[in-house]
C-alpha cells in the first residue's frame, strides 16, 4: 500500500511544482492586480500541499512521530514569512517572497529526507534569516547614505576574507571559513553582498577612467585573497559580478572584453597553480576515468541523475545516500533522482524567474546606485546556481558552491536571504519612486490646469475691454443727441 502511494505521489509533486512554474511566467502578463493577487495564493496553496504530501511519505517511510512535529513547524515558518512580510511590508514584490519560500521548502524537505539532524539545523538558520531579513528592508528604504560608506564596504570585505585567508580551516581543498562554538562561518558569503554595495557606490560616484582603476584594483585584490585561500568558486563569482556591473555602468564594451582576457589569463595560471583545480578540470573531462583520483563525486552525481530519469524513483525509493556532499553541493543530484529530470527543470525555471524580477526591478529603478545594487546582487544569485548545477551536471567543472535557499549552510542560506531582503527593500523604494513620479505628474498638471484658467480668463478681459469701450461711446453720443434733442424742445 505504501509503495502505490509513493508512486502516485510522485506524479502529484510534479504536477503541482509544474503549475507553480507556469505561475512564476504568467504572472508576467497580467496587470490586473486582482488576479495577480489570485495566482499568487494558489501559489501558496500548491506549495503547501508539495509540502503536505511529500511529508505524508517521509512519514510513512520512517514511521517517525518527529516528522509530524517537523512538518508543522515548517508550515508555521513558511506562513509566518509569507503573512508577516506582505503585511509589514505591503509594497513587496509577493512574486519574490513566494518564490523564497518554495525553495526553501523544497530545500527542507529533501533535506529531512537525507538526514533530519542535518534539516533541523537548516531549519534553525532558516529561521533566523527570516526575521533578520524583515529587517532589512526598512535599513534599505529609510538610510540614505548607503550611497556614501563605499570606503567601509572596501575595507570590511578585505578585512574579513584576509582573516580566513590567515586563520581559515581547510576544506575540500579551500579556506572557506572558520568555527566559533561548533558552527561554522563562511564570511566570502557575506563578502560578496559588502563587494556589491562597494563597487555600485564607487561607480555611482564617478565612472571616470581613474576611479574605473582604482575600483578595479580594488576587486582585483579582493579575487586575489580568494584565490590565495583558493576559494575559487567566491573569486568566480566576484570576478563575474564586476565585470558585469561594469559594463552596465560605463557601457564601454572595451572594459568587457579585457576583463575576460585578464579572467582567461588568470584561469591558466591556476590550474598550474593549484593541484585541486588541475583534478577538477581532469574530472569534468572524463570523471570516469578518474573515478578513484576526484571523478567519484561527479560519477556518482551523474548516476543518480541517469537513474532518476523524466519521472525520479520517488521520495526515499533513490539511493542518495552514494552521492558525495549530497547536502550542499551535490544536493541538485540527490533532487533529481527521487524527483525526476522536470522537477529539476522546473527548479531550475524558478530560480530563472526570481532572476528575472531582480532584472525587473533594476530596469525600473531610478537612482544609479540602487540599480546598480539589484542588477550585482541578481547576477551574484543566478551565477551562482549556474555554477552548482553546471558543476553537478558536468556541464563546467565543479566549483563548490552551494545551491542558493536549497543547499544546506548556514552562511549561504543567511546571506541569500539577506540577499532576497534587499531585493525585497530596492523594491519598495521603486514603488515609492513610481508614486513619487505620479505625484509630481499630478502637481505639474495641477500648476498647468491654473495656469490654462488665469490664461484664459486674462484673454477673456482684454477681449471684453474693445466692447466696453464702444459702449462707453455709443452712450456718449446718445447723451448728445438727447442734449441736441432737448434744446429743440426748448427753443
Amino acid at each position: 500500500m505504501v509503495n502505490i502511494i509513493v508512486e502516485i505521489s510522485k506524479y502529484l509533486i510534479i504536477l503541482l511544482i509544474i503549475m507553480y512554474t507556469y505561475l512564476c511566467f504568467t504572472i508576467f502578463g497580467y496587470h490586473d492586480m486582482e488576479k495577480k493577487q489570485g495566482m499568487l495564493r494558489r501559489q501558496n496553496v500548491l506549495m503547501f500541499l508539495f509540502q503536505l504530501i511529500a511529508f505524508i511519505i517521509l512519514y510513512l517511510e520512517t514511521e517517525d512521530i518527529k516528522i509530524a512535529a517537523f512538518y508543522l513547524a515548517q508550515v508555521v515558518l513558511l506562513g509566518a514569512a509569507i503573512l508577516l512580510y506582505t503585511h509589514i511590508y505591503p509594497k513587496v514584490s509577493r512574486l519574490v517572497v513566494n518564490n523564497m519560500c518554495m525553495l526553501l521548502c523544497i530545500g527542507l524537505v529533501m533535506l529531512t529526507r537525507l538526514d533530519y539532524e542535518t534539516a533541523m539545523k537548516q531549519f534553525v538558520f532558516a529561521t533566523a534569516g527570516i526575521v533578520l531579513s524583515l529587517i532589512v528592508p526598512v535599513i534599505i528604504r529609510k538610510v540614505k547614505s548607503l550611497a556614501k560608506l563605499r570606503r567601509i564596504y572596501a575595507i570590511a570585505g578585505m578585512v574579513s576574507l584576509a582573516v580566513v585567508a590567515v586563520l581559515g580551516q581547510v576544506s575540500y581543498g579551500a579556506k572557506l571559513g572558520f568555527s566559533i562554538g561548533g558552527i561554522s562561518i563562511q564570511p566570502s558569503e557575506l563578502v560578496k553582498i559588502i563587494f556589491v554595495f562597494y563597487v555600485a557606490a564607487s561607480l555611482k560616484e564617478s565612472i571616470a577612467f581613474k576611479n574605473v582603476v582604482i575600483t578595479t584594483m580594488i576587486a582585483a585584490l579582493h579575487v586575489l585573497i580568494l584565490v590565495v585561500s583558493t576559494d575559487l568558486g567566491a573569486a568566480l563569482i566576484i570576478f563575474v559580478v564586476y565585470l558585469v556591473m561594469l559594463y552596465v555602468a560605463t557601457r564601454q564594451p572595451l572594459y568587457m572584453l579585457a576583463g575576460l582576457g585578464a579572467g582567461a589569463g588568470a584561469s591558466v595560471i591556476g590550474y598550474y597553480l593549484f593541484g585541486h583545480v588541475r583534478t577538477r578540470v581532469n574530472v569534468w573531462r572524463d570523471p570516469f576515468a578518474t573515478y578513484d583520483n576526484g571523478g567519484y563525486q561527479v560519477a556518482q552525481s551523474l548516476f543518480a541523475i541517469g537513474t532518476g530519469s523524466w519521472f525520479g524513483m520517488g521520495l526515499c525509493q533513490g539511493s542518495p545516500e552514494s552521492i558525495p556532499v549530497r547536502d550542499s553541493d551535490f544536493i541538485f543530484s540527490a533532487i533529481a533522482e527521487e524527483l525526476g529530470l522536470i522537477f529539476a527543470l522546473c527548479l531550475i525555471l524558478i530560480f530563472v524567474s526570481c532572476y528575472i524580477m531582480f532584472l525587473n526591478i533594476a530596469m525600473q529603478l531610478h537612482n544609479q546606485f540602487y540599480k546598480l545594487v539589484a542588477l550585482g546582487l541578481g547576477t551574484c544569485y543566478i551565477f551562482q546556481v549556474f555554477l552548482n548545477i553546471g558543476g553537478v551536471i558536468k556541464f563546467i567543472p565543479s566549483t563548490g558552491v552551494t545551491l542558493p535557499l536549497v543547499s544546506y549552510g548556514g552562511s549561504s542560506l543567511l546571506s541569500t536571504l539577506i540577499m532576497f531582503a534587499i531585493i525585497q527593500g530596492l523594491y519598495i523604494v521603486r514603488e515609492d519612486e513610481e508614486e513619487s513620479i505620479e505625484r509630481k505628474k499630478k502637481e505639474q498638471q495641477l500648476r498647468a490646469k491654473k495656469r490654462r484658467i488665469a490664461t484664459a480668463k486674462e484673454a477673456g478681459k482684454i477681449a471684453d475691454e474693445p466692447q466696453r469701450k464702444k459702449r462707453t461711446v455709443k452712450t456718449g453720443k446718445e447723451r448728445e443727441k438727447e442734449k441736441a434733442r432737448s434744446k429743440q424742445r426748448i427753443r
